[in-house]
């Protein structure tokens, strides 16, 4: 689970009622296809033959462009999370990460969701007691990667929701 029981409003876009700007948003969408893609070679090893994943990144900065409709973001992302269904480690981990990428243009706040699967995909590849150290540095590239301008909400939010996604910010 990634997504918090109460929404944030700070996630939720201005028209609809929320806080969130046009341009944080796609910064956030941004930041997350950033992260869903620092580990998507991941996936791609494992499976080389299956453009879902990269698809799903693809869509992320297409809609971020207004190339394609949120819509469109979200069902690529929904495949690329098709994609992870029978595999398992870090594959699993970085089709997961690419598949929110594609799903903040719906619902900012699977932001967290990318990176925090991107995490867990770079401590499943890691070697044998070597993970937790391949997440924190993860989780500290991740972090360089931030815009100034949404800096503080996710962090904030990696604080908020940490515990709900595997403790991967505790970097």
């Amino acid at each position: 689970m990634i997504l918090p029981k109460e929404r944030d409003l700070r996630f939720v876009t201005i028209r609809r009622g929320g806080t969130l700007t046009d341009a944080d948003h796609h910064l956030l969408a941004l930041w997350a296809a950033s992260c869903a893609e620092h580990v998507l070679g991941l996936f791609e090893s494992a499976r080389p033959e299956d453009p879902r994943p990269r698809r799903a990144i693809e869509h992320a900065r297409a809609w971020v462009r207004s190339e394609v409709t949120m819509t469109a973001s979200r069902a690529a992302g929904g495949h690329a999370m098709g994609a992870a269904r029978d595999l398992r480690g870090a594959a699993r981990h970085a089709a997961y990460a690419a598949g929110q990428a594609g799903a903040v243009a719906h619902v900012a706040a699977h932001e967290l969701g990318a990176a925090a699967y991107a995490i867990k995909a770079a401590r499943a590849a890691a070697p044998e007691g070597e993970g937790e150290a391949a997440g924190r540095r993860e989780c500290h590239w991740q972090r360089d990667q931030l815009p100034e301008a949404i800096r503080a909400l996710v962090l904030d939010d990696q604080r908020l929701r940490n515990d709900i996604c595997w403790s991967a910010f505790d970097c």
